[in-house]
This record gives structure tokens, C-alpha cells and sequence, in this order.
């Protein structure tokens, strides 16, 4: 589609929120606690985190699905998947392909990524 057939429905969406009153930006919002930075964290898991936040999470919300950061031990990235990626029958090769490969690419240390499910983590917590 052509800039000047979309641009008075772009300019109307726009108008619309602006007369609104909500605010454009919500300053309340915090960022997910899973991959909130910690003290406790070394400089691989940092960039993990960091990388979650800003090129993984955010391509994996656009098809309604959330990843989760659980945990990074002997090269291996602890993730739990969330909503769609839940159910999805291709969340596997998501995991494997996309977030496995760009991790590896950025953060040599990690050697893979493992899917954690509830269960596994409230076994690890028990064990502690």
C-alpha cells in the first residue's frame, strides 16, 4: 500500500489516542522481573538478560507468546515458555533455532537452551 492511502487512517489512530488523555508512555511499567538486572549476576548472565529483554522477547510477544528466563549452569539457558509458545507445535525449533542460535552467536558460553516446565522448577527449588 502506497504512504498517501494509509496516512489519514495512521493520522486518525493518532488523533484519537492523543485526545484520549492516557499518557503515551506508562512511567509504573517495570522491566520483567526474571530478567531484571541482579547483583548477584556475573557478566554472561548479564548479557543474556540483556538480550532476552531487547531481541528475543519482544519477536516472541508479536506471536503472543512470552519466554521466561529461569536460570543459566554449566552452559545451559534455563527458559520457561509462556502463552501461545505454550501450545505452539514449532516452539521447539523456536527455541532450538532462533533463541538457542542467537544466544550462542552473542554469548559464546552458552552451549544450549533447555525448555523448563513448572514442575522442574519447583523440583530445583526443593533440592536447594
Amino acid at each position: 500500500m502506497e504512504w498517501k492511502v494509509i496516512k489519514p487512517d495512521v493520522f486518525a489512530a493518532i488523533m484519537d489516542f492523543f485526545t484520549s488523555g492516557l499518557p503515551i508512555v506508562n512511567e509504573d511499567s517495570q522491566p520483567s522481573a526474571d530478567t531484571a538486572p541482579s547483583d548477584d549476576d556475573d557478566e554472561v548472565v548479564a548479557m543474556i538478560k540483556e538480550l532476552l529483554d531487547t531481541r528475543i522477547r519482544p519477536t516472541v510477544q508479536e506471536d503472543g507468546g512470552d519466554v521466561l528466563y529461569r536460570g543459566f549452569e554449566d552452559g545451559v539457558v534455563k527458559l520457561k515458555l509462556q502463552g501461545s509458545c505454550t501450545s505452539c507445535p514449532s516452539s521447539i525449533i523456536t527455541l532450538k533455532n532462533g533463541i538457542q542460535n542467537m544466544l550462542q552467536f552473542y554469548v559464546p558460553e552458552v552451549e544450549s537452551v533447555e525448555q523448563v516446565k513448572d514442575e522442574e522448577v519447583v523440583e530445583e527449588v526443593a533440592q536447594v
